[in-house]
């Protein structure tokens, strides 16, 4: 009769999900973090050398941060305690401190993991810091999310930063293997379709672990191998690994903007279609490209922001998913057109120089007078009117009195701005003889 241990698998023998069975044991058991817990790994030589700081582990999920704190603990002899930012509070964190500190009465220190640590709010990340600092506990947060923006500065100053990787295909391989040795079966797919599994784990150890499980459980020993249909079929695909506002969206603009701007159409559609993939608001795409075309290419090619505009309208009008190929050609375009940033510096030098010059005038001459004491006055005295010229440029000055004439805007050998440099050395020239220099 099965009793009440066995009922709620509660009994030594209880099976383990696949994932638990294949935790490391040790630090160099992890793959994928050579950088960190190999030979000569940072966390390596730290405990090597006798030092245990307080950490923060920053990487994407299935990459072995917990399993990390979990091992440190066991190899420095310290408590392990884990909380998690989504589940706990303040009062949970002071209970935990009080624990930490009964144990440091009894000679016996407290390794404090926190999952998911960027989920505590200002003042909650502040709360750890007395506790950090007199050694009552020794602090390793876990995070997704780029610790230079979600933690405190304090709370980042006492800990070390370690940046753990999205796991390789070669990691992911060996994951596979320990999958099969651990089972006693080769996982029963085709090379394909081992591939496209490795694909849809996306980097997470965990989630390739649980989908090896997956499949295993679902083909049974002398059956035929999974094809990629088939295993699509199966398993899904998983979402990919994107957060929409968070790290993963500024680091894929970023690499889209880059890749248009290095003249790659190649690497600006991979990263398009990545954002695509993950669900990006279209239009915010859309208002990137209109950036584009103004900041790297500007008059360079002044049709760059009629595409741009134009695949905005395109996808107003046709929707998802026909809307996207707007996106894709204006990309391709801004991607393929000469690039110039000359507007966009020319922006900014004036814009300082308008700061720092306070309120100057206009020169009187280019002033209308509307009223006989405005003339009077001197406004519009001497204006030459450009249209009436032989040239039709009259080289007045249109800088205020009190200051030197300044060039802002210095086009670059490329594009249609070839021409419009030209123009202005042929105005350059005018402006030199008419003043008589």
């Amino acid at each position: 009769m099965t009793n009440l241990f066995e009922a709620a698998g509660m009994e030594q023998g209880a099976p383990r999900p696949l994932a638990d069975r294949l935790r490391p044991k040790k630090l160099s058991e992890v793959v994928g973090q050579a950088h960190i817990v190999g030979p000569e790994g940072s966390l390596t030589r730290m405990l090597r050398a006798g030092r245990m700081p307080n950490l923060i582990l920053w990487g994407p999920p299935g990459v072995g941060k917990t399993t990390i704190a979990r091992l440190l603990a066991q190899e420095t002899s310290l408590e392990f305690e884990q909380l998690s930012a989504i589940f706990s509070g303040v009062q949970d964190l002071r209970k935990a401190f009080d624990r930490a500190k009964a144990r440091r009465e009894q000679g016996k220190g407290t390794l404090l993991f926190i999952d998911e640590i960027h989920r505590f709010n200002r003042a909650q990340q502040d709360g750890f810091l007395p506790h950090m600092e007199d050694g009552t506990i020794t602090l390793v947060g876990a995070t997704t999310e780029n610790p230079s923006f979600e933690l405190n500065g304090a709370l980042l100053s006492r800990a070390t930063t370690l940046v753990l990787n999205r796991l390789d295909e070669t990691a992911m391989g060996e994951l596979v293997a320990r999958v099969e040795e651990e089972t006693g079966r080769a996982l029963p797919v085709d090379e394909e379709a081992r591939a496209a599994l490795i694909g849809m784990a996306d980097g997470d150890g965990r989630a390739l672990i649980n989908l090896a499980e997956e499949v295993l459980a679902a083909v049974a020993p002398g059956e035929p191998p999974l094809t990629t249909a088939s295993l699509v079929s199966l398993v899904q695909r998983r979402a990919p690994l994107y957060d929409k506002s968070r790290d993963g969206h500024y680091n894929l603009i970023s690499a889209l903007h880059k890749a248009v701007r290095g003249s790659d159409p190649d690497a600006a559609l991979y990263w398009l279609c990545r954002m695509l993939d993950g669900g990006e608001d279209r239009l915010f795409l859309a208002r990137r490209l209109v950036r584009m075309a103004v900041e790297d290419i500007g008059l360079a090619d002044p049709a760059a922001i009629t595409q741009a505009l134009a695949a905005k309208d395109t996808y107003d009008f046709l929707g998802s998913p026909e809307g996207e190929l707007a996106l894709a050609q204006a990309t391709i375009y801004m991607a393929t057109a000469p690039k110039s940033n000359a507007a966009y510096k020319a922006y900014g030098a004036a814009m300082r120089a308008a700061k720092q010059r306070g309120s100057l005038a206009p020169p009187k001459h280019i002033l209308n007078a509307p009223t006989r004491l405005m003339a009077e006055q001197g406004y519009g005295a001497g204006y030459e009117y450009d249209h009436g010229t032989a040239e039709g440029f009259s080289g007045q000055d249109y800088f205020p009195d009190d200051m030197e004439r300044e060039q802002y805007y210095d086009p670059p050998e490329r594009g249609f701005e070839r021409e419009i440099r030209k123009r202005l050395a042929y105005w350059q020239k005018l402006r030199d003889e008419k003043s008589g220099r």
